[in-house]
């Protein structure tokens, strides 16, 4: 078996700017360079935020107005998402926001699971100073956030994935692989597509706060246990979300883009419901 790094070599391996092997995390990577990367990035982020509900139909025209960008790099855009399994190509019918199926949920938050907590095992093993930092100021960060009494809708949830994907990112930082923490990066993401769909954020339930103030003791005491809470933390969440799927309980989506026939009759409506469940989110 190779040899790993001891306690705190991790730290500098991935905070280098170019790192030994592997995809970089995103946080070290530039602003977008070219057109095709703004209209990417563009696309990727509002199909996450819920801008553009399962099944939309994603007409490069509309999408050219929308952002002020050409239609080649819209199209190449598209096709970089619909590699990241956000978007479907259906041959000359063009690009749909990809379904949210309760079957895909379940996969998503298997593989989260098993990246993440091998990724927190690592770090808990041999992560440095820095990570032990990185941990404390993002939990510091997200438990004030959580703590608060009012919560306004209108920003709460973005504020909220925000300071949560910190706080996550922190915990698996000190796991030393720059091709495990891309795919946690990958499965973050479409899991939030999830969250942002079907959950309430104003409504998250007080344990989840103490779930993660129980994580970040743990991993911080380097007991492996902090694991198990994670695993049953992304457990809870998956539950949660998959219950309101099948309720029908998705808050409403902004208007979306035009679809075609085909796309409106294979699109299922969600009704909100009047009253919803506190909803544990990870």
């Amino acid at each position: 078996m190779p040899k790993r790094a001891p306690v705190g070599e991790i730290d500098e391996i991935m905070t280098k700017s170019k790192l030994p092997w592997g995809p970089a995390p995103r946080r070290l990577i530039d602003a977008p360079k070219t057109l095709a990367d703004e209209a990417y990035q563009r696309i990727h982020d509002d199909i996450i935020h819920g801008e553009f509900a399962p099944d939309d139909k994603l007409q490069p025209d509309a999408l050219r107005e929308r952002y002020n960008i050409g239609l080649s790099p819209v199209r190449e855009a598209l096709s970089r998402v619909a590699l990241e399994g956000l978007a479907v190509a259906e041959g000359q019918r063009g690009f749909f926001v990809a379904p949210a199926t309760r079957e895909e949920l379940l996969d998503i938050a298997d593989l989260r699971i098993q990246f993440s907590v091998l990724s927190l095992e690592r770090s808990i093993k041999f992560g440095g100073d820095e990570w032990e930092n990185a941990v404390v100021t993002s939990y510091y960060q997200l438990n004030k956030l959580e703590n608060q009494a009012h919560r306004e809708p209108k920003t709460f949830h973005d504020e909220w994935e925000r300071r949560n994907r910190a706080f996550h990112e922190a915990l698996e930082s000190g796991c030393g692989s720059p091709w495990l923490l891309h795919f946690c990066d990958i499965l973050y993401d479409q899991l939030e597509r999830y969250r942002r769909r079907f959950v309430v954020y104003t409504d998250i339930h007080p344990t989840i706060a103490e779930e993660h103030k129980q994580i970040k003791e743990l991993a911080l005491a380097r007991d492996l246990r902090a694991c198990d809470v994670l695993k049953q933390h992304f457990q809870h969440a998956a539950s949660v979300i998959g219950g309101m799927m099948e309720k029908g309980e998705g808050r409403s989506a902004p208007a979306p883009l035009k679809k075609d026939k085909a796309a409106a009759e294979r699109a299922k409506p969600q009704k909100p419901a009047a009253k919803r469940a506190r909803a544990r989110v990870a």
